[in-house]
């Protein structure tokens, strides 16, 4: 046997996913699985230092030089490359690779053959050795898939993959479904009946197109995704810790609204949300975008070191940046390098340095925020919010030993991680600003990718990278990192627009699938991962209660203004330090979306709690779902849901017809579509039991019809996107 492959493989990590998924440029494929495979199996013996056999594979260009036995790879010929050879073990000379180790699976195998085949390219100036992670590379736009059974993009992607895997893709959703989908995932309220009883007959591409027009445009588009960077963004209403006081910063929450209702382009959007006080001439609205960093927590507690939370703050700055923004776990380098990822302990406070120079002022707000009525306005507080101001004497950073503010030790600068591209060149000391630009600037390999993932998420339930908070090494590979690249590189050259990845997305035939799970399916891929189906997901708990508020009639669509209270169970503060009342708003207040509910952190609302509503400590890059008894009973017995319950059961009492006629338009109300015959004959069967036991007890006539309207805020359909 000739040496010059024996020991150029060892245990491969397993990309047969990637391998048999994708298709993308050749130097970006080697980058993302070629080399690190390589590096992982062979560089031990055909490194740098001694390489064994005089073949060297820590570069693609000591890959074709070869070794003794000639060149292990051969550009545009894999059956002909020895490397290829001894993996299939089909040379008459080499045993099957690797030596006296399980032999690799054909995906494998298959990820270096068609590299080899598209001509075994690298970058030209490759540096030996190093393992480039697929993330810190710039995204670039990868060709289409040429699939004849679909001309959107995002369906090329999908189903070029889906046809490598031999698996179908599902049926489109029903009319009913898709309406209800599009609105949920757009504006986060169900369509109203009429639209969704008169669609099922004038379903049409035009009539979609419409719709999704109409939504976009909708002043409720923007608290729905609002909502989203919320989440991230950590807002609340009070300052947390066991004090808890409450926080005047509402005027930032509608500004997000506003700023995703105008489509503002996401990098200037992403700018004023960092560093808008720095921009010149910046607009009350450009400072009060910086609540971004202000939503951190203030302990008022007695005794405290100031410094110590000034500093606490600062971390929880870096750590939402780096997590939010860049996708990566910047934190972990805190108090030393990074265990994981090529992030130093040095370039930590690098990071911390951009938020090290600020004041945390009260701004005024003179005249009314744009869609904000006179009434709200007056609230107690309306004129100011918190934000962010840069000192004119910059403070002296230092890296601190071990993340301890109390062992301080040499001097930093503003800088960014060494392993992202550079800052620009500029005399004098980097800032914010020039961070927030740095984020968004068209060779940064992270800041798109990041946001586009997250907002595939939301329509799809997981990401194209699973690991929506780490694109570092120890996250999960991109499901179709073809996609994840075409969508960045879409995403930036329409301007940032976050409507335009909208109507991207939605229009795609990959959206519009059944979400009904196939048994095929769930032998294999129980998760879903390839989309050959959309996921049923559970609402999230604003669109719960708001949903809950549509079919009832009540809700109070106005936008903007200072939080409001809706009713929650007595005594819920007596488990908190501050034991603050909770006075429950009255009139029109009472029933707005759940946006605007008050959000105290020692006390979350239970009814949004119970569905998963982030605790706003720490950012939030995607909610949990879980499934409890409590989830049932908060339905049932909430005291907002009995009501707005009692709102069906007196709407459907009311209106003319069947009893059927009657449910119909209740379950039409709650779930956008008209019951199947045997769902109709159970409430039916429902009711008339509930008003024999009723009128045996003395009960009113209007309880049967509560029972039946308790059970469809109840339905999973009500609570579920399918």
């Amino acid at each position: 046997m000739k040496p010059g492959l024996a020991y150029c493989l060892g245990w491969l990590l397993a990309f047969a996913a990637m391998a048999a998924g994708t298709a993308g440029e050749p130097e970006t494929r080697y980058l993302q699985e070629v080399k690190p495979l390589l590096i992982r199996a062979c560089v031990s013996c055909h490194g740098a230092e001694h390489p064994k056999a005089h073949l060297r594979l820590d570069t693609a260009a000591g890959a074709r030089k070869g070794g003794e036995s000639g060149p292990a790879v051969r550009p545009g010929k894999p059956a002909e490359s020895l490397l290829v050879q001894a993996l299939e073990g089909s040379h008459n000379d080499i045993e099957r690779m690797p030596y006296h180790r399980p032999p690799l699976q054909p995906p494998e195998i298959e990820t270096l053959r068609r590299w080899i085949a598209d001509g075994a390219a690298a970058p030209t100036q490759e540096v030996p050795g190093v393992f480039v992670h697929w993330s810190f590379i710039r995204p670039q736009r990868p060709p289409t898939p040429r699939t004849a059974a679909t001309h959107h993009p995002i369906d090329a992607f999908i189903r070029d993959t889906l046809q490598r895997l031999r698996i179908q893709p599902s049926a489109p959703a029903d009319s009913a479904t898709w309406l209800r989908r599009v609105h949920l995932d757009l504006i986060g309220l169900p369509p109203q009946p009429e639209v969704a009883a008169r669609f099922v007959t004038t379903d049409s591409p035009t009539e979609r197109d419409r719709i999704l027009e109409h939504l976009l445009a909708s002043p409720h588009h923007g608290e729905r995704w609002g909502r989203w960077w919320l989440d991230v963004a950590r807002y609340a209403d009070s300052n947390g810790y066991s004090v808890d006081a409450p926080r005047s910063i509402w005027p930032y929450r509608d500004g997000v609204v506003a700023a995703f209702n105008a489509d503002q382009p996401f990098d200037q959007f992403l700018i004023e949300q960092l560093a808008g006080d720095l921009l010149p001439q910046a607009t009350v609205a450009q400072r009060a975008a910086t609540g971004f960093h202000r939503n951190t927590q203030i302990n008022q507690e007695g005794g405290i070191d100031p410094e110590q939370f000034r500093i606490e703050s600062i971390f929880d700055r870096v750590a939402t940046t780096g997590s939010a923004l860049l996708g990566l776990s910047v934190g972990c380098a805190q108090c030393h390098d990074h265990k994981f990822d090529p992030i130093s302990h040095r370039d930590y406070y690098g990071l911390f340095a951009f938020f090290n120079n600020q004041d945390e002022p009260t701004l005024e707000i003179e005249g009314l925020p744009s869609g904000i009525s006179e009434s709200k306005a007056k609230s107690p507080g309306w004129a100011t919010t918190l934000v962010l101001s840069e000192r004119t004497q910059p403070r002296k950073t230092q890296r601190f030993i071990q993340g301890d503010f109390t062992r301080p030790a040499e001097p930093v600068l503003p800088a960014t991680p060494k392993v992202l591209p550079p800052l620009p060149p500029k005399n004098g000391r980097y800032q914010r600003l020039d961070l927030a630009r740095w984020l968004v600037s068209p060779n940064h390999p992270l800041t798109a990718r990041v946001l586009v993932n997250r907002v595939w998420q939301q329509y799809f339930g997981r990401g194209l990278v699973e690991t929506e908070n780490d694109f570092g090494t120890q996250g999960t590979p991109p499901t179709h990192p073809e996609l994840l690249d075409w969508l960045a590189v879409e995403f930036q050259e329409s301007g940032w627009s976050l409507k335009h990845l909208h109507r991207c997305i939605v229009k795609s035939e990959t959206y519009g699938q059944s979400s009904i799970a196939r048994p095929d399916l769930r032998e294999i891929d129980p998760l879903n991962r390839w989309l050959a189906r959309q996921n049923r997901l559970r609402l999230d708990a604003e669109i719960i209660r708001d949903v809950a508020l549509a079919a009832s009639g009540q809700l109070d669509r106005s936008l903007g203004g200072s939080p409001v209270q809706p009713p929650q169970p007595a005594g819920l503060g007596a488990f908190t330090q501050s034991n603050r009342d909770w006075m429950a708003s009255s009139g029109g207040q009472r029933v707005r979306r759940a946006l605007y509910t008050r959000i105290q952190r020692a006390t979350l609302h239970p009814a949004l709690a119970v569905f998963d509503a982030p605790d706003t400590f720490t950012t939030c890059t995607r909610r949990l779902r879980s499934n409890t008894p409590l989830q049932a009973l908060t339905l049932l017995n909430d005291t907002q849901f009995h009501e707005l319950a009692l709102h069906i059961a007196r709407q459907m009492a009311s209106t003319r017809g069947t009893d059927a006629d009657r449910i119909a338009g209740g379950f039409l109300r709650c779930t956008a579509r008209h019951p199947a015959p045997a769902e109709s004959q159970r409430l039916v069967r429902l009711l008339r039991e509930e008003r024999s036991a009723g009128g045996s007890n003395g009960a009113p006539p209007e309880g049967g019809w509560l029972a039946v309207a308790r059970v469809l805020l109840n339905l999973d359909e009500t609570i579920t996107r399918e």
